[in-house]
């Protein structure tokens, strides 16, 4: 048991993690893999949740550049910027913390 707990705990902190990884593909394709991969459904829920977390950043990413023309869309960036930092810092303490429990990011559309 406490294998598994273990292991639920690394795979779901590296499904968060992944966009320290890269912010490129790179980023979903980890969660991609371990979502299709592992058979845990606190992974596959953590995994969905993290693709879901990197989608909205990329289209918030999107709506921001090009806000960027209009003098707004600095701001939005800088604060993209903090929010796709902190985030995941934040997911990654609490699926440490309690493993048995998936994290859910506030305020994102889940399309996964």
């Amino acid at each position: 048991m406490e294998n598994l707990e273990e292991q639920r705990k690394i795979l779901s902190a590296i499904c968060h993690g992944a966009i320290f990884f890269s912010s490129t593909l790179v980023s979903i394709g980890i969660p991609i893999i371990i979502l299709l991969t592992n058979e845990d459904p606190i992974v596959k829920e953590n995994a969905k949740e993290s693709l879901n977390f990197h989608i909205n950043l990329y289209i918030y990413f999107l709506i921001s550049a090009l806000l960027v023309v209009v003098v707004i869309g600095f701001p939005l960036l800088l604060l993209l910027a903090i929010i796709s930092f902190v985030m995941p810092i934040i997911a990654i303490v609490k699926v440490l913390k309690y493993p048995n429990k998936s994290y859910r990011y506030p305020f994102i559309f889940r399309l996964v």
